[in-house]
């Protein structure tokens, strides 16, 4: 079944492009200004999409003219949003994203709609959802609505994946059972309460295992990814690029390949091998799609 369920966040991007990195206390002059789609359960819906995948997007978006656009985007790139919710009187998802020449970013999120996408509006919205075989889910929403999307995806026999970004405390419903737990090195290190990981991601994947999830994977950027399940932990390497453009939405284009290629049934390490071709892809363009 090569069909993906996103539970996530729609996010309009507002991209400030800078000539250097900002310093504290410091006013400096944007050198370019952009409106684009955003939000990383839609980036990964757009790229399971472009991956292949059947994909249904769920989440809510403002009775602004952002919502409207963030859904047409959507529809564009051929996901299905039905059970995307407008919420009255309400502003759509907001991320204020920075980046520097050398592509790297850093992003504030005004989260808007995506309050909205609660246990609640999760069970209500889920009778409505075709049939899929992953559900793909992250932390832009309430931490309640994540675990009931994982409660009600392993009830229909579909394969929990969840990107714990952006990093934050989680109880252990929310990892039981994970299959994969996706994390990048700084989430890694705070779910397992170190201070930094010293590129050992290795021992990092092991360790996740030990939370609770049937299988975990740390991308490490250039080095790759590592993977842990049953079978043990590995390192898989990245795919070399010519030319890092922008590091914005490269996380998200990894977890909608990842989840794309799982649909189709593919073992764990060549669904990461897909994410990290998306990934390497994905830095060399600018924008978070």
């Amino acid at each position: 079944m090569n069909s993906v369920v996103v539970v996530g966040s729609i996010n309009e991007d507002v991209m400030l492009r800078l000539g250097r990195p900002i310093r504290p206390g410091e006013t400096i002059t944007a050198q370019r200004v952009e409106r684009r789609p955003g939000g990383k359960g839609a980036n990964q819906a757009v790229a399971a999409a472009a991956a292949g995948a059947d994909v249904a997007m769920l989440g809510a978006v403002g009775d602004d003219t952002a919502g409207t656009r963030m859904v047409d985007d959507l529809r564009r790139r051929g996901v299905h949003t039905g059970s995307v919710r407008t919420v009255a009187g309400v502003s759509t998802g907001t991320a204020y994203v920075t980046v520097t020449p050398d592509g790297e970013n850093t992003i504030v999120l005004d989260p808007g709609a995506n309050e909205f996408v609660d246990a609640a509006a999760v069970e209500a919205a889920w009778p409505s959802l075709p049939p899929a075989g992953v559900l793909l889910s992250l932390l832009e929403i309430p931490l309640a609505g994540v675990i009931a999307a994982i409660r009600l995806a392993v009830k229909t026999s579909m394969r929990p994946v969840v990107t714990l970004a952006p990093a934050m405390p989680v109880p252990g419903e929310l990892l039981s059972g994970l299959d994969p737990l996706l994390v990048n090195e700084h989430e890694a290190a705070f779910l397992l309460d170190v201070g930094d990981l010293d590129g050992d991601v290795l021992d990092a994947a092991a360790a996740l295992l030990r939370l609770g999830p049937k299988s975990a994977v740390v991308t490490a950027g250039a080095a790759g990814a590592a993977v842990a399940d049953a079978g043990g932990a590995r390192l898989l390497p990245a795919v070399p690029v010519r030319e890092v453009v922008d590091t914005t939405g490269a996380g998200d284009a990894f977890a909608g390949a990842l989840a794309a290629a799982l649909g189709r049934e593919a073992d764990l390490d060549a669904a990461v091998t897909a994410g990290l071709r998306a990934g390497a892809e994905a830095v060399q363009r600018a924008g978070a799609r």
